[in-house]
């Protein structure tokens, strides 16, 4: 609708309010991941000193985020007189509608509750200890139930996942936005693989992670 290209969405300071959270939760995770794989006194040491300041700094970032997402105005899809919620493609504002989906669908409040525990518990364990090397596991699970908390509420409950700034009708829901019968049921048929390459995954990164990498390794330059 603009000459910006979607660049109009930086205009939004809590889009890069979540971008510095994410930047940080990367950093957190890799040195959480550094401290159970290298073999290095120094790395480990240094890994520990930083964890707690970047830990910091994501929750500055990632709590204002939250919390404003919680009370925020939310994309519903109202249903007509006589017509369903998901086929009635009329967009409307409801206050705090994904606080409302979180109390509307418990389970999701569960696990949300359960990742961010995760994700504090594997900060703090790993930056109290230098000989502590499992915080990645804790910390890594609980951001995969967190983030898929934050895109299931942005979705279900008849919430527009993508609104439109332009046009409020425009959005985009699950309802409007869904493939073809054939190519959902081509894509459930193809899902069937994901167990296998799950399998392969964990596999890999077995045989990568099974011996830590040591000083003299990376020296001779046999850590690949």
């Amino acid at each position: 609708a603009n000459a910006s290209h979607g660049l109009d969405a930086l205009l939004d300071p809590w889009n890069v309010v979540l971008g510095l959270a994410v930047l940080m939760l990367a950093r957190i995770l890799g040195m959480l991941y550094i401290k159970n794989n290298i073999e290095h006194q120094q790395i480990q040491e240094r890994c520990t000193r930083q964890l707690p300041w970047n830990a910091l700094i994501f929750l500055l970032f990632f709590l204002p985020f939250l919390i404003r997402l919680m009370i925020k105005d939310g994309f519903s899809t109202a249903a007509g007189a006589g017509m369903s919620a998901a086929s009635s493609g009329s967009i409307t504002l409801e206050s705090m509608k994904y606080l409302h989906n979180l109390l509307e669908m418990p389970i999701l409040l569960v696990i949300l509750l359960i990742g961010v525990v995760l994700v504090l518990f594997g900060i703090f364990k790993s930056s109290r200890s230098v000989q502590y090397r499992k915080g990645i596991w804790f910390t890594g699970i609980g951001t995969v139930l967190t983030v898929l908390v934050l895109l299931l509420i942005a979705g279900w409950n008849d919430t527009a996942y993508y609104p439109s700034n332009i046009d409020l009708q425009s959005s985009l829901t699950l309802a409007n936005s869904c493939s073809s019968e054939f190519t959902l049921r081509t894509m459930a048929i193809v899902s069937l693989l994901i167990p296998f390459v799950l399998a392969y995954i964990v596999f890999a990164w077995r045989a990568i992670d099974r011996k830590r990498i040591t000083q003299e390794e990376i020296e001779q330059g046999e850590a690949y």
